[in-house]
């Protein structure tokens, strides 16, 4: 069974059946549970660790640890690998499962709560227990920046949701976001690797962050931070956030800095949107297409993304499958409900031509809704004109949600067990 609950209603043409299909591919290739397993099994009394090989009688203790909107998948997996070998552990997701050997908590996203503070702080009770000759197997996946906020002294996560508020509404990008993040909790930006010091870590990162970027990637928790207080406060000052929020922004904190604390660390990109961008590729041409994949690392405003792949498509030959991977943002001008996938997709549908088709979707299955993303072609076009309702408006509200509800063109995953970025197909008969 598919991740596109609503496949068969959405198919109803052969252009639409190949993008949903096209889809599935990339969304099957990024299944944590299959991630996980390819790079983690036990062979007679070896752990083979993502291309490693270290003997379980080197293994002191071993624990596990995690953030992120993967997270709780994964260790469940690794629990079912692991069995009693796990000494004990702590994780925090979006969603909670129940595991019997690693504590669980479920925190908030996409701003912290205190629920995201209680859980962080169980896993660096966690890695603050871990000594030489412990092994910490850590999986960091994208949301664990939001997951991982422990204020600095004198600092409330209300006040970082303040910060980050108007970040989100002026359009900044991932990594001026999680620079700023990362300067306001003392679990990101290398902590968690400075708490583990001196255990050995291996951290299992699943990105989400457009070219991979691992200090970025849920802001680094295990990885050595190369910005520091200095540039968080210029992105502060270039989008006027203190004159926004009406209260200077005490709470920046310097990450660690000290080699030491990283030297048993090793941080491994374990899956990215180029796993399923290659998925995707393979299943595009098994339906007859020409596949190409743009980019990986698409940025920029959604609208403006829209008109490069409106004009990609416009200049491939028929025949194409155009991909690309990354983040868009949304500067928020209306009042309506949406994400980005949805934002690029309807801003797109007025110059999507007969034969064309773009779907752009998130590859968790929530585009800021409960609708991972959308279709933008001639028939959600024509179906709009039937109910007398013009995109454009629809679209300087920022309500595509409503706007692809209507016309029936929304794409429903729920949870897809994965994330790793958007994921935009343009076709071309």
């Amino acid at each position: 069974m598919g991740k596109i609950k609503n496949f068969k209603e959405l198919a109803t043409s052969d252009l639409r059946k190949a993008a949903l299909a096209i889809a599935e591919a990339g969304l099957a290739a990024v299944d944590t549970d299959a991630v996980i397993r390819s790079a983690v099994r036990i062979e007679e009394e070896t752990l083979h660790l993502a291309g490693e090989a270290i003997p379980l009688s080197s293994i002191k203790r071993l624990f596990v640890v995690g953030a992120g909107k993967c997270a709780m998948r994964a260790v469940a997996t690794l629990e079912e690998i692991l069995g009693n070998r796990i000494a004990g552990g702590a994780v925090i997701d979006v969603q909670q499962w129940f595991l019997k050997r690693v504590k669980y908590f479920k925190g908030d996203h996409p701003y912290p709560t205190p629920k995201n503070t209680e859980g962080a702080a169980k896993i660096i009770e966690i890695l603050n227990g871990a000594e030489e000759g412990d092994l910490v197997l850590a999986i960091v996946s994208g949301g664990g920046s939001t997951l991982l906020a422990v204020p600095p002294e004198g600092w409330t996560v209300e006040k970082e949701v303040a910060v980050v508020k108007p970040l989100f509404r002026a359009g900044a990008d991932i990594v001026e976001l999680n620079t700023i993040r990362k300067h306001l909790s003392r679990a990101r930006g290398g902590y968690l690797a400075s708490y583990a010091h001196p255990a050995r870590v291996v951290a299992l990162v699943m990105s989400d962050v457009p070219g991979d970027k691992l200090e970025f990637i849920s802001s680094g928790p295990f990885v050595k931070d190369t910005t520091t207080v200095e540039d968080a406060r210029a992105i502060l000052e270039k989008y006027g956030v203190e004159k926004a929020i009406g209260f200077p922004v005490e709470g920046l904190v310097e990450t660690p800095k000290d080699d030491e604390h990283f030297k048993n660390v090793r941080n491994v990109l374990i899956v990215s949107n180029q796993t399923a961008l290659r998925a995707m590729e393979a299943a595009a041409k098994a339906q007859g297409f020409s596949p190409r994949t743009v980019t990986n690392a698409f940025n920029g405003e959604a609208r403006t993304v829209a008109a490069t792949v409106i004009s990609d498509l416009a200049a491939a030959p028929a025949g194409s499958a155009l991909l690309y991977g990354g983040e868009s943002t949304v500067t928020i001008r209306g009042k309506g409900t949406g994400g980005r996938n949805q934002e690029l997709a309807l801003a797109a549908l007025p110059s999507v031509k007969p034969g064309e088709l773009i779907l752009s979707f998130a590859s968790d299955g929530h585009d800021n809704t409960d609708a991972a993303g959308a279709l933008c072609d001639i028939m959600a076009k024509n179906k709009a004109k039937e109910l007398k309702i013009d995109s454009t408006q629809y679209l300087e509200e920022n309500d595509s949600y409503s706007f692809f509800e209507r016309v029936g063109a929304q794409v429903v995953t729920g949870d897809t067990g994965s994330n790793i970025s958007d994921l935009v197909i343009a076709l071309r008969e």
